[in-house]
């Protein structure tokens, strides 16, 4: 398959991640289809994904009203899978991040969608070679793992061992057809290149605050004071989305590697506090701050003022 062959994209989960990938997927042109469990969460989700137009891409200049128009007409969405998969050139996943449910989902998926089909993570830190053979095709299988497709266009591209360079080639094409800066990783390694610069971040703050060494406040006016960031770690999490992070710590506290077990067990636990009681970050307008003004963007926040 060559890129002018790639057609159509499937979202695999649509949460904010996925959101914003088939939304800029359909903003250059291809068509879109979105997939999750029940009609419900699509139905929410799609005037999210038509907001995220009208509230950050219309109003930067990226697009116009009229484009917008556009491109939610390329843009669909089902709760079947079936009818998902159908015509899929090329899947993008981002559901939670559990190697098990990811693997059940590309294994449901690889039944559905044709040969031709090329399957991408965008898990923040799992390997693809974790649930590469459950996929059914790992030659035809990497992460092509998006950030924060509002404020940036960079774009990891990891294959496993068993990728077919052709397929990882093909893909870095896709990832520039969209916009997209590819940073080409050799070889897997967790966290690709800024989130494992980021993540050992968090960690640090996440550890200063749960051994008791200070608060999250001080924790984030340390870093915005001496590095002159307008955002600290716990800011920058916020905006990630606690569930997230929980689903990252949880899973690395039950398969420890560099850092001890019981210290991501703690930093997991106090995270799931905050996401039992619905506080999320930034998208529940509740996280580690209160948004939509945040005490961290306030002029005095270095001074030392609480929230």
């Amino acid at each position: 398959m060559e890129l002018k062959d790639i057609q159509k994209v499937l979202i695999l989960g649509a949460g904010a991640m996925g959101q914003q990938i088939g939304f800029v997927c359909a903003m250059h042109g291809y068509r879109v289809t979105y997939y999750d469990i029940s009609d419900e969460i699509l139905k929410a989700s799609m005037k999210r994904v038509e907001k995220l137009g009208s509230a950050f891409f219309v109003p930067v200049g990226r697009i116009t009203m009229e484009q917008l128009h556009e491109i939610m007409g390329r843009i669909s969405a089902t709760a079947d899978p079936a009818q998902a998969a159908k015509d899929a050139d090329l899947v993008s996943e981002s559901v939670i991040e559990d190697p098990k449910i990811k693997a059940e989902v590309f294994a449901r998926f690889n039944k559905l969608c044709p040969e031709r089909t090329i399957f991408t993570t965008n898990t923040s830190l799992l390997m693809p070679s974790k649930f590469a053979a459950e996929t059914g095709r790992p030659e035809k299988f990497l992460a092509l793992h998006f950030h924060d497709l509002r404020a940036n266009n960079v774009v990891d591209v990891m294959p496993h061992p068993g990728t077919d360079p052709a397929v990882t080639q093909l893909v870095r094409e896709f990832a520039v057809s969209i916009g997209q800066i590819a940073i080409m990783l050799c070889r897997e390694s967790n966290g690709y290149v800024f989130n494992a610069m980021l993540s050992s971040i968090c960690t640090a703050a996440m550890t200063l605050v749960t051994s008791g060494v200070a608060s999250i406040e001080d924790v984030d006016r340390a870093w915005m004071g001496v590095m002159r960031m307008p955002i600290g770690p716990f800011g920058m999490m916020d905006q990630m989305g606690l569930k997230t992070v929980w689903h990252v710590n949880d899973y690395w506290a039950r398969n420890p590697q560099e850092i001890p077990a019981g210290q991501i067990q703690a930093n997991a636990d106090f995270l799931k506090e905050y996401v039992d009681r619905g506080e999320l970050g930034a998208r529940t307008r509740k996280g580690f701050y209160s948004y939509p003004n945040p005490a961290f963007a306030r002029p005095d926040f270095l001074a030392g003022e609480k929230k």
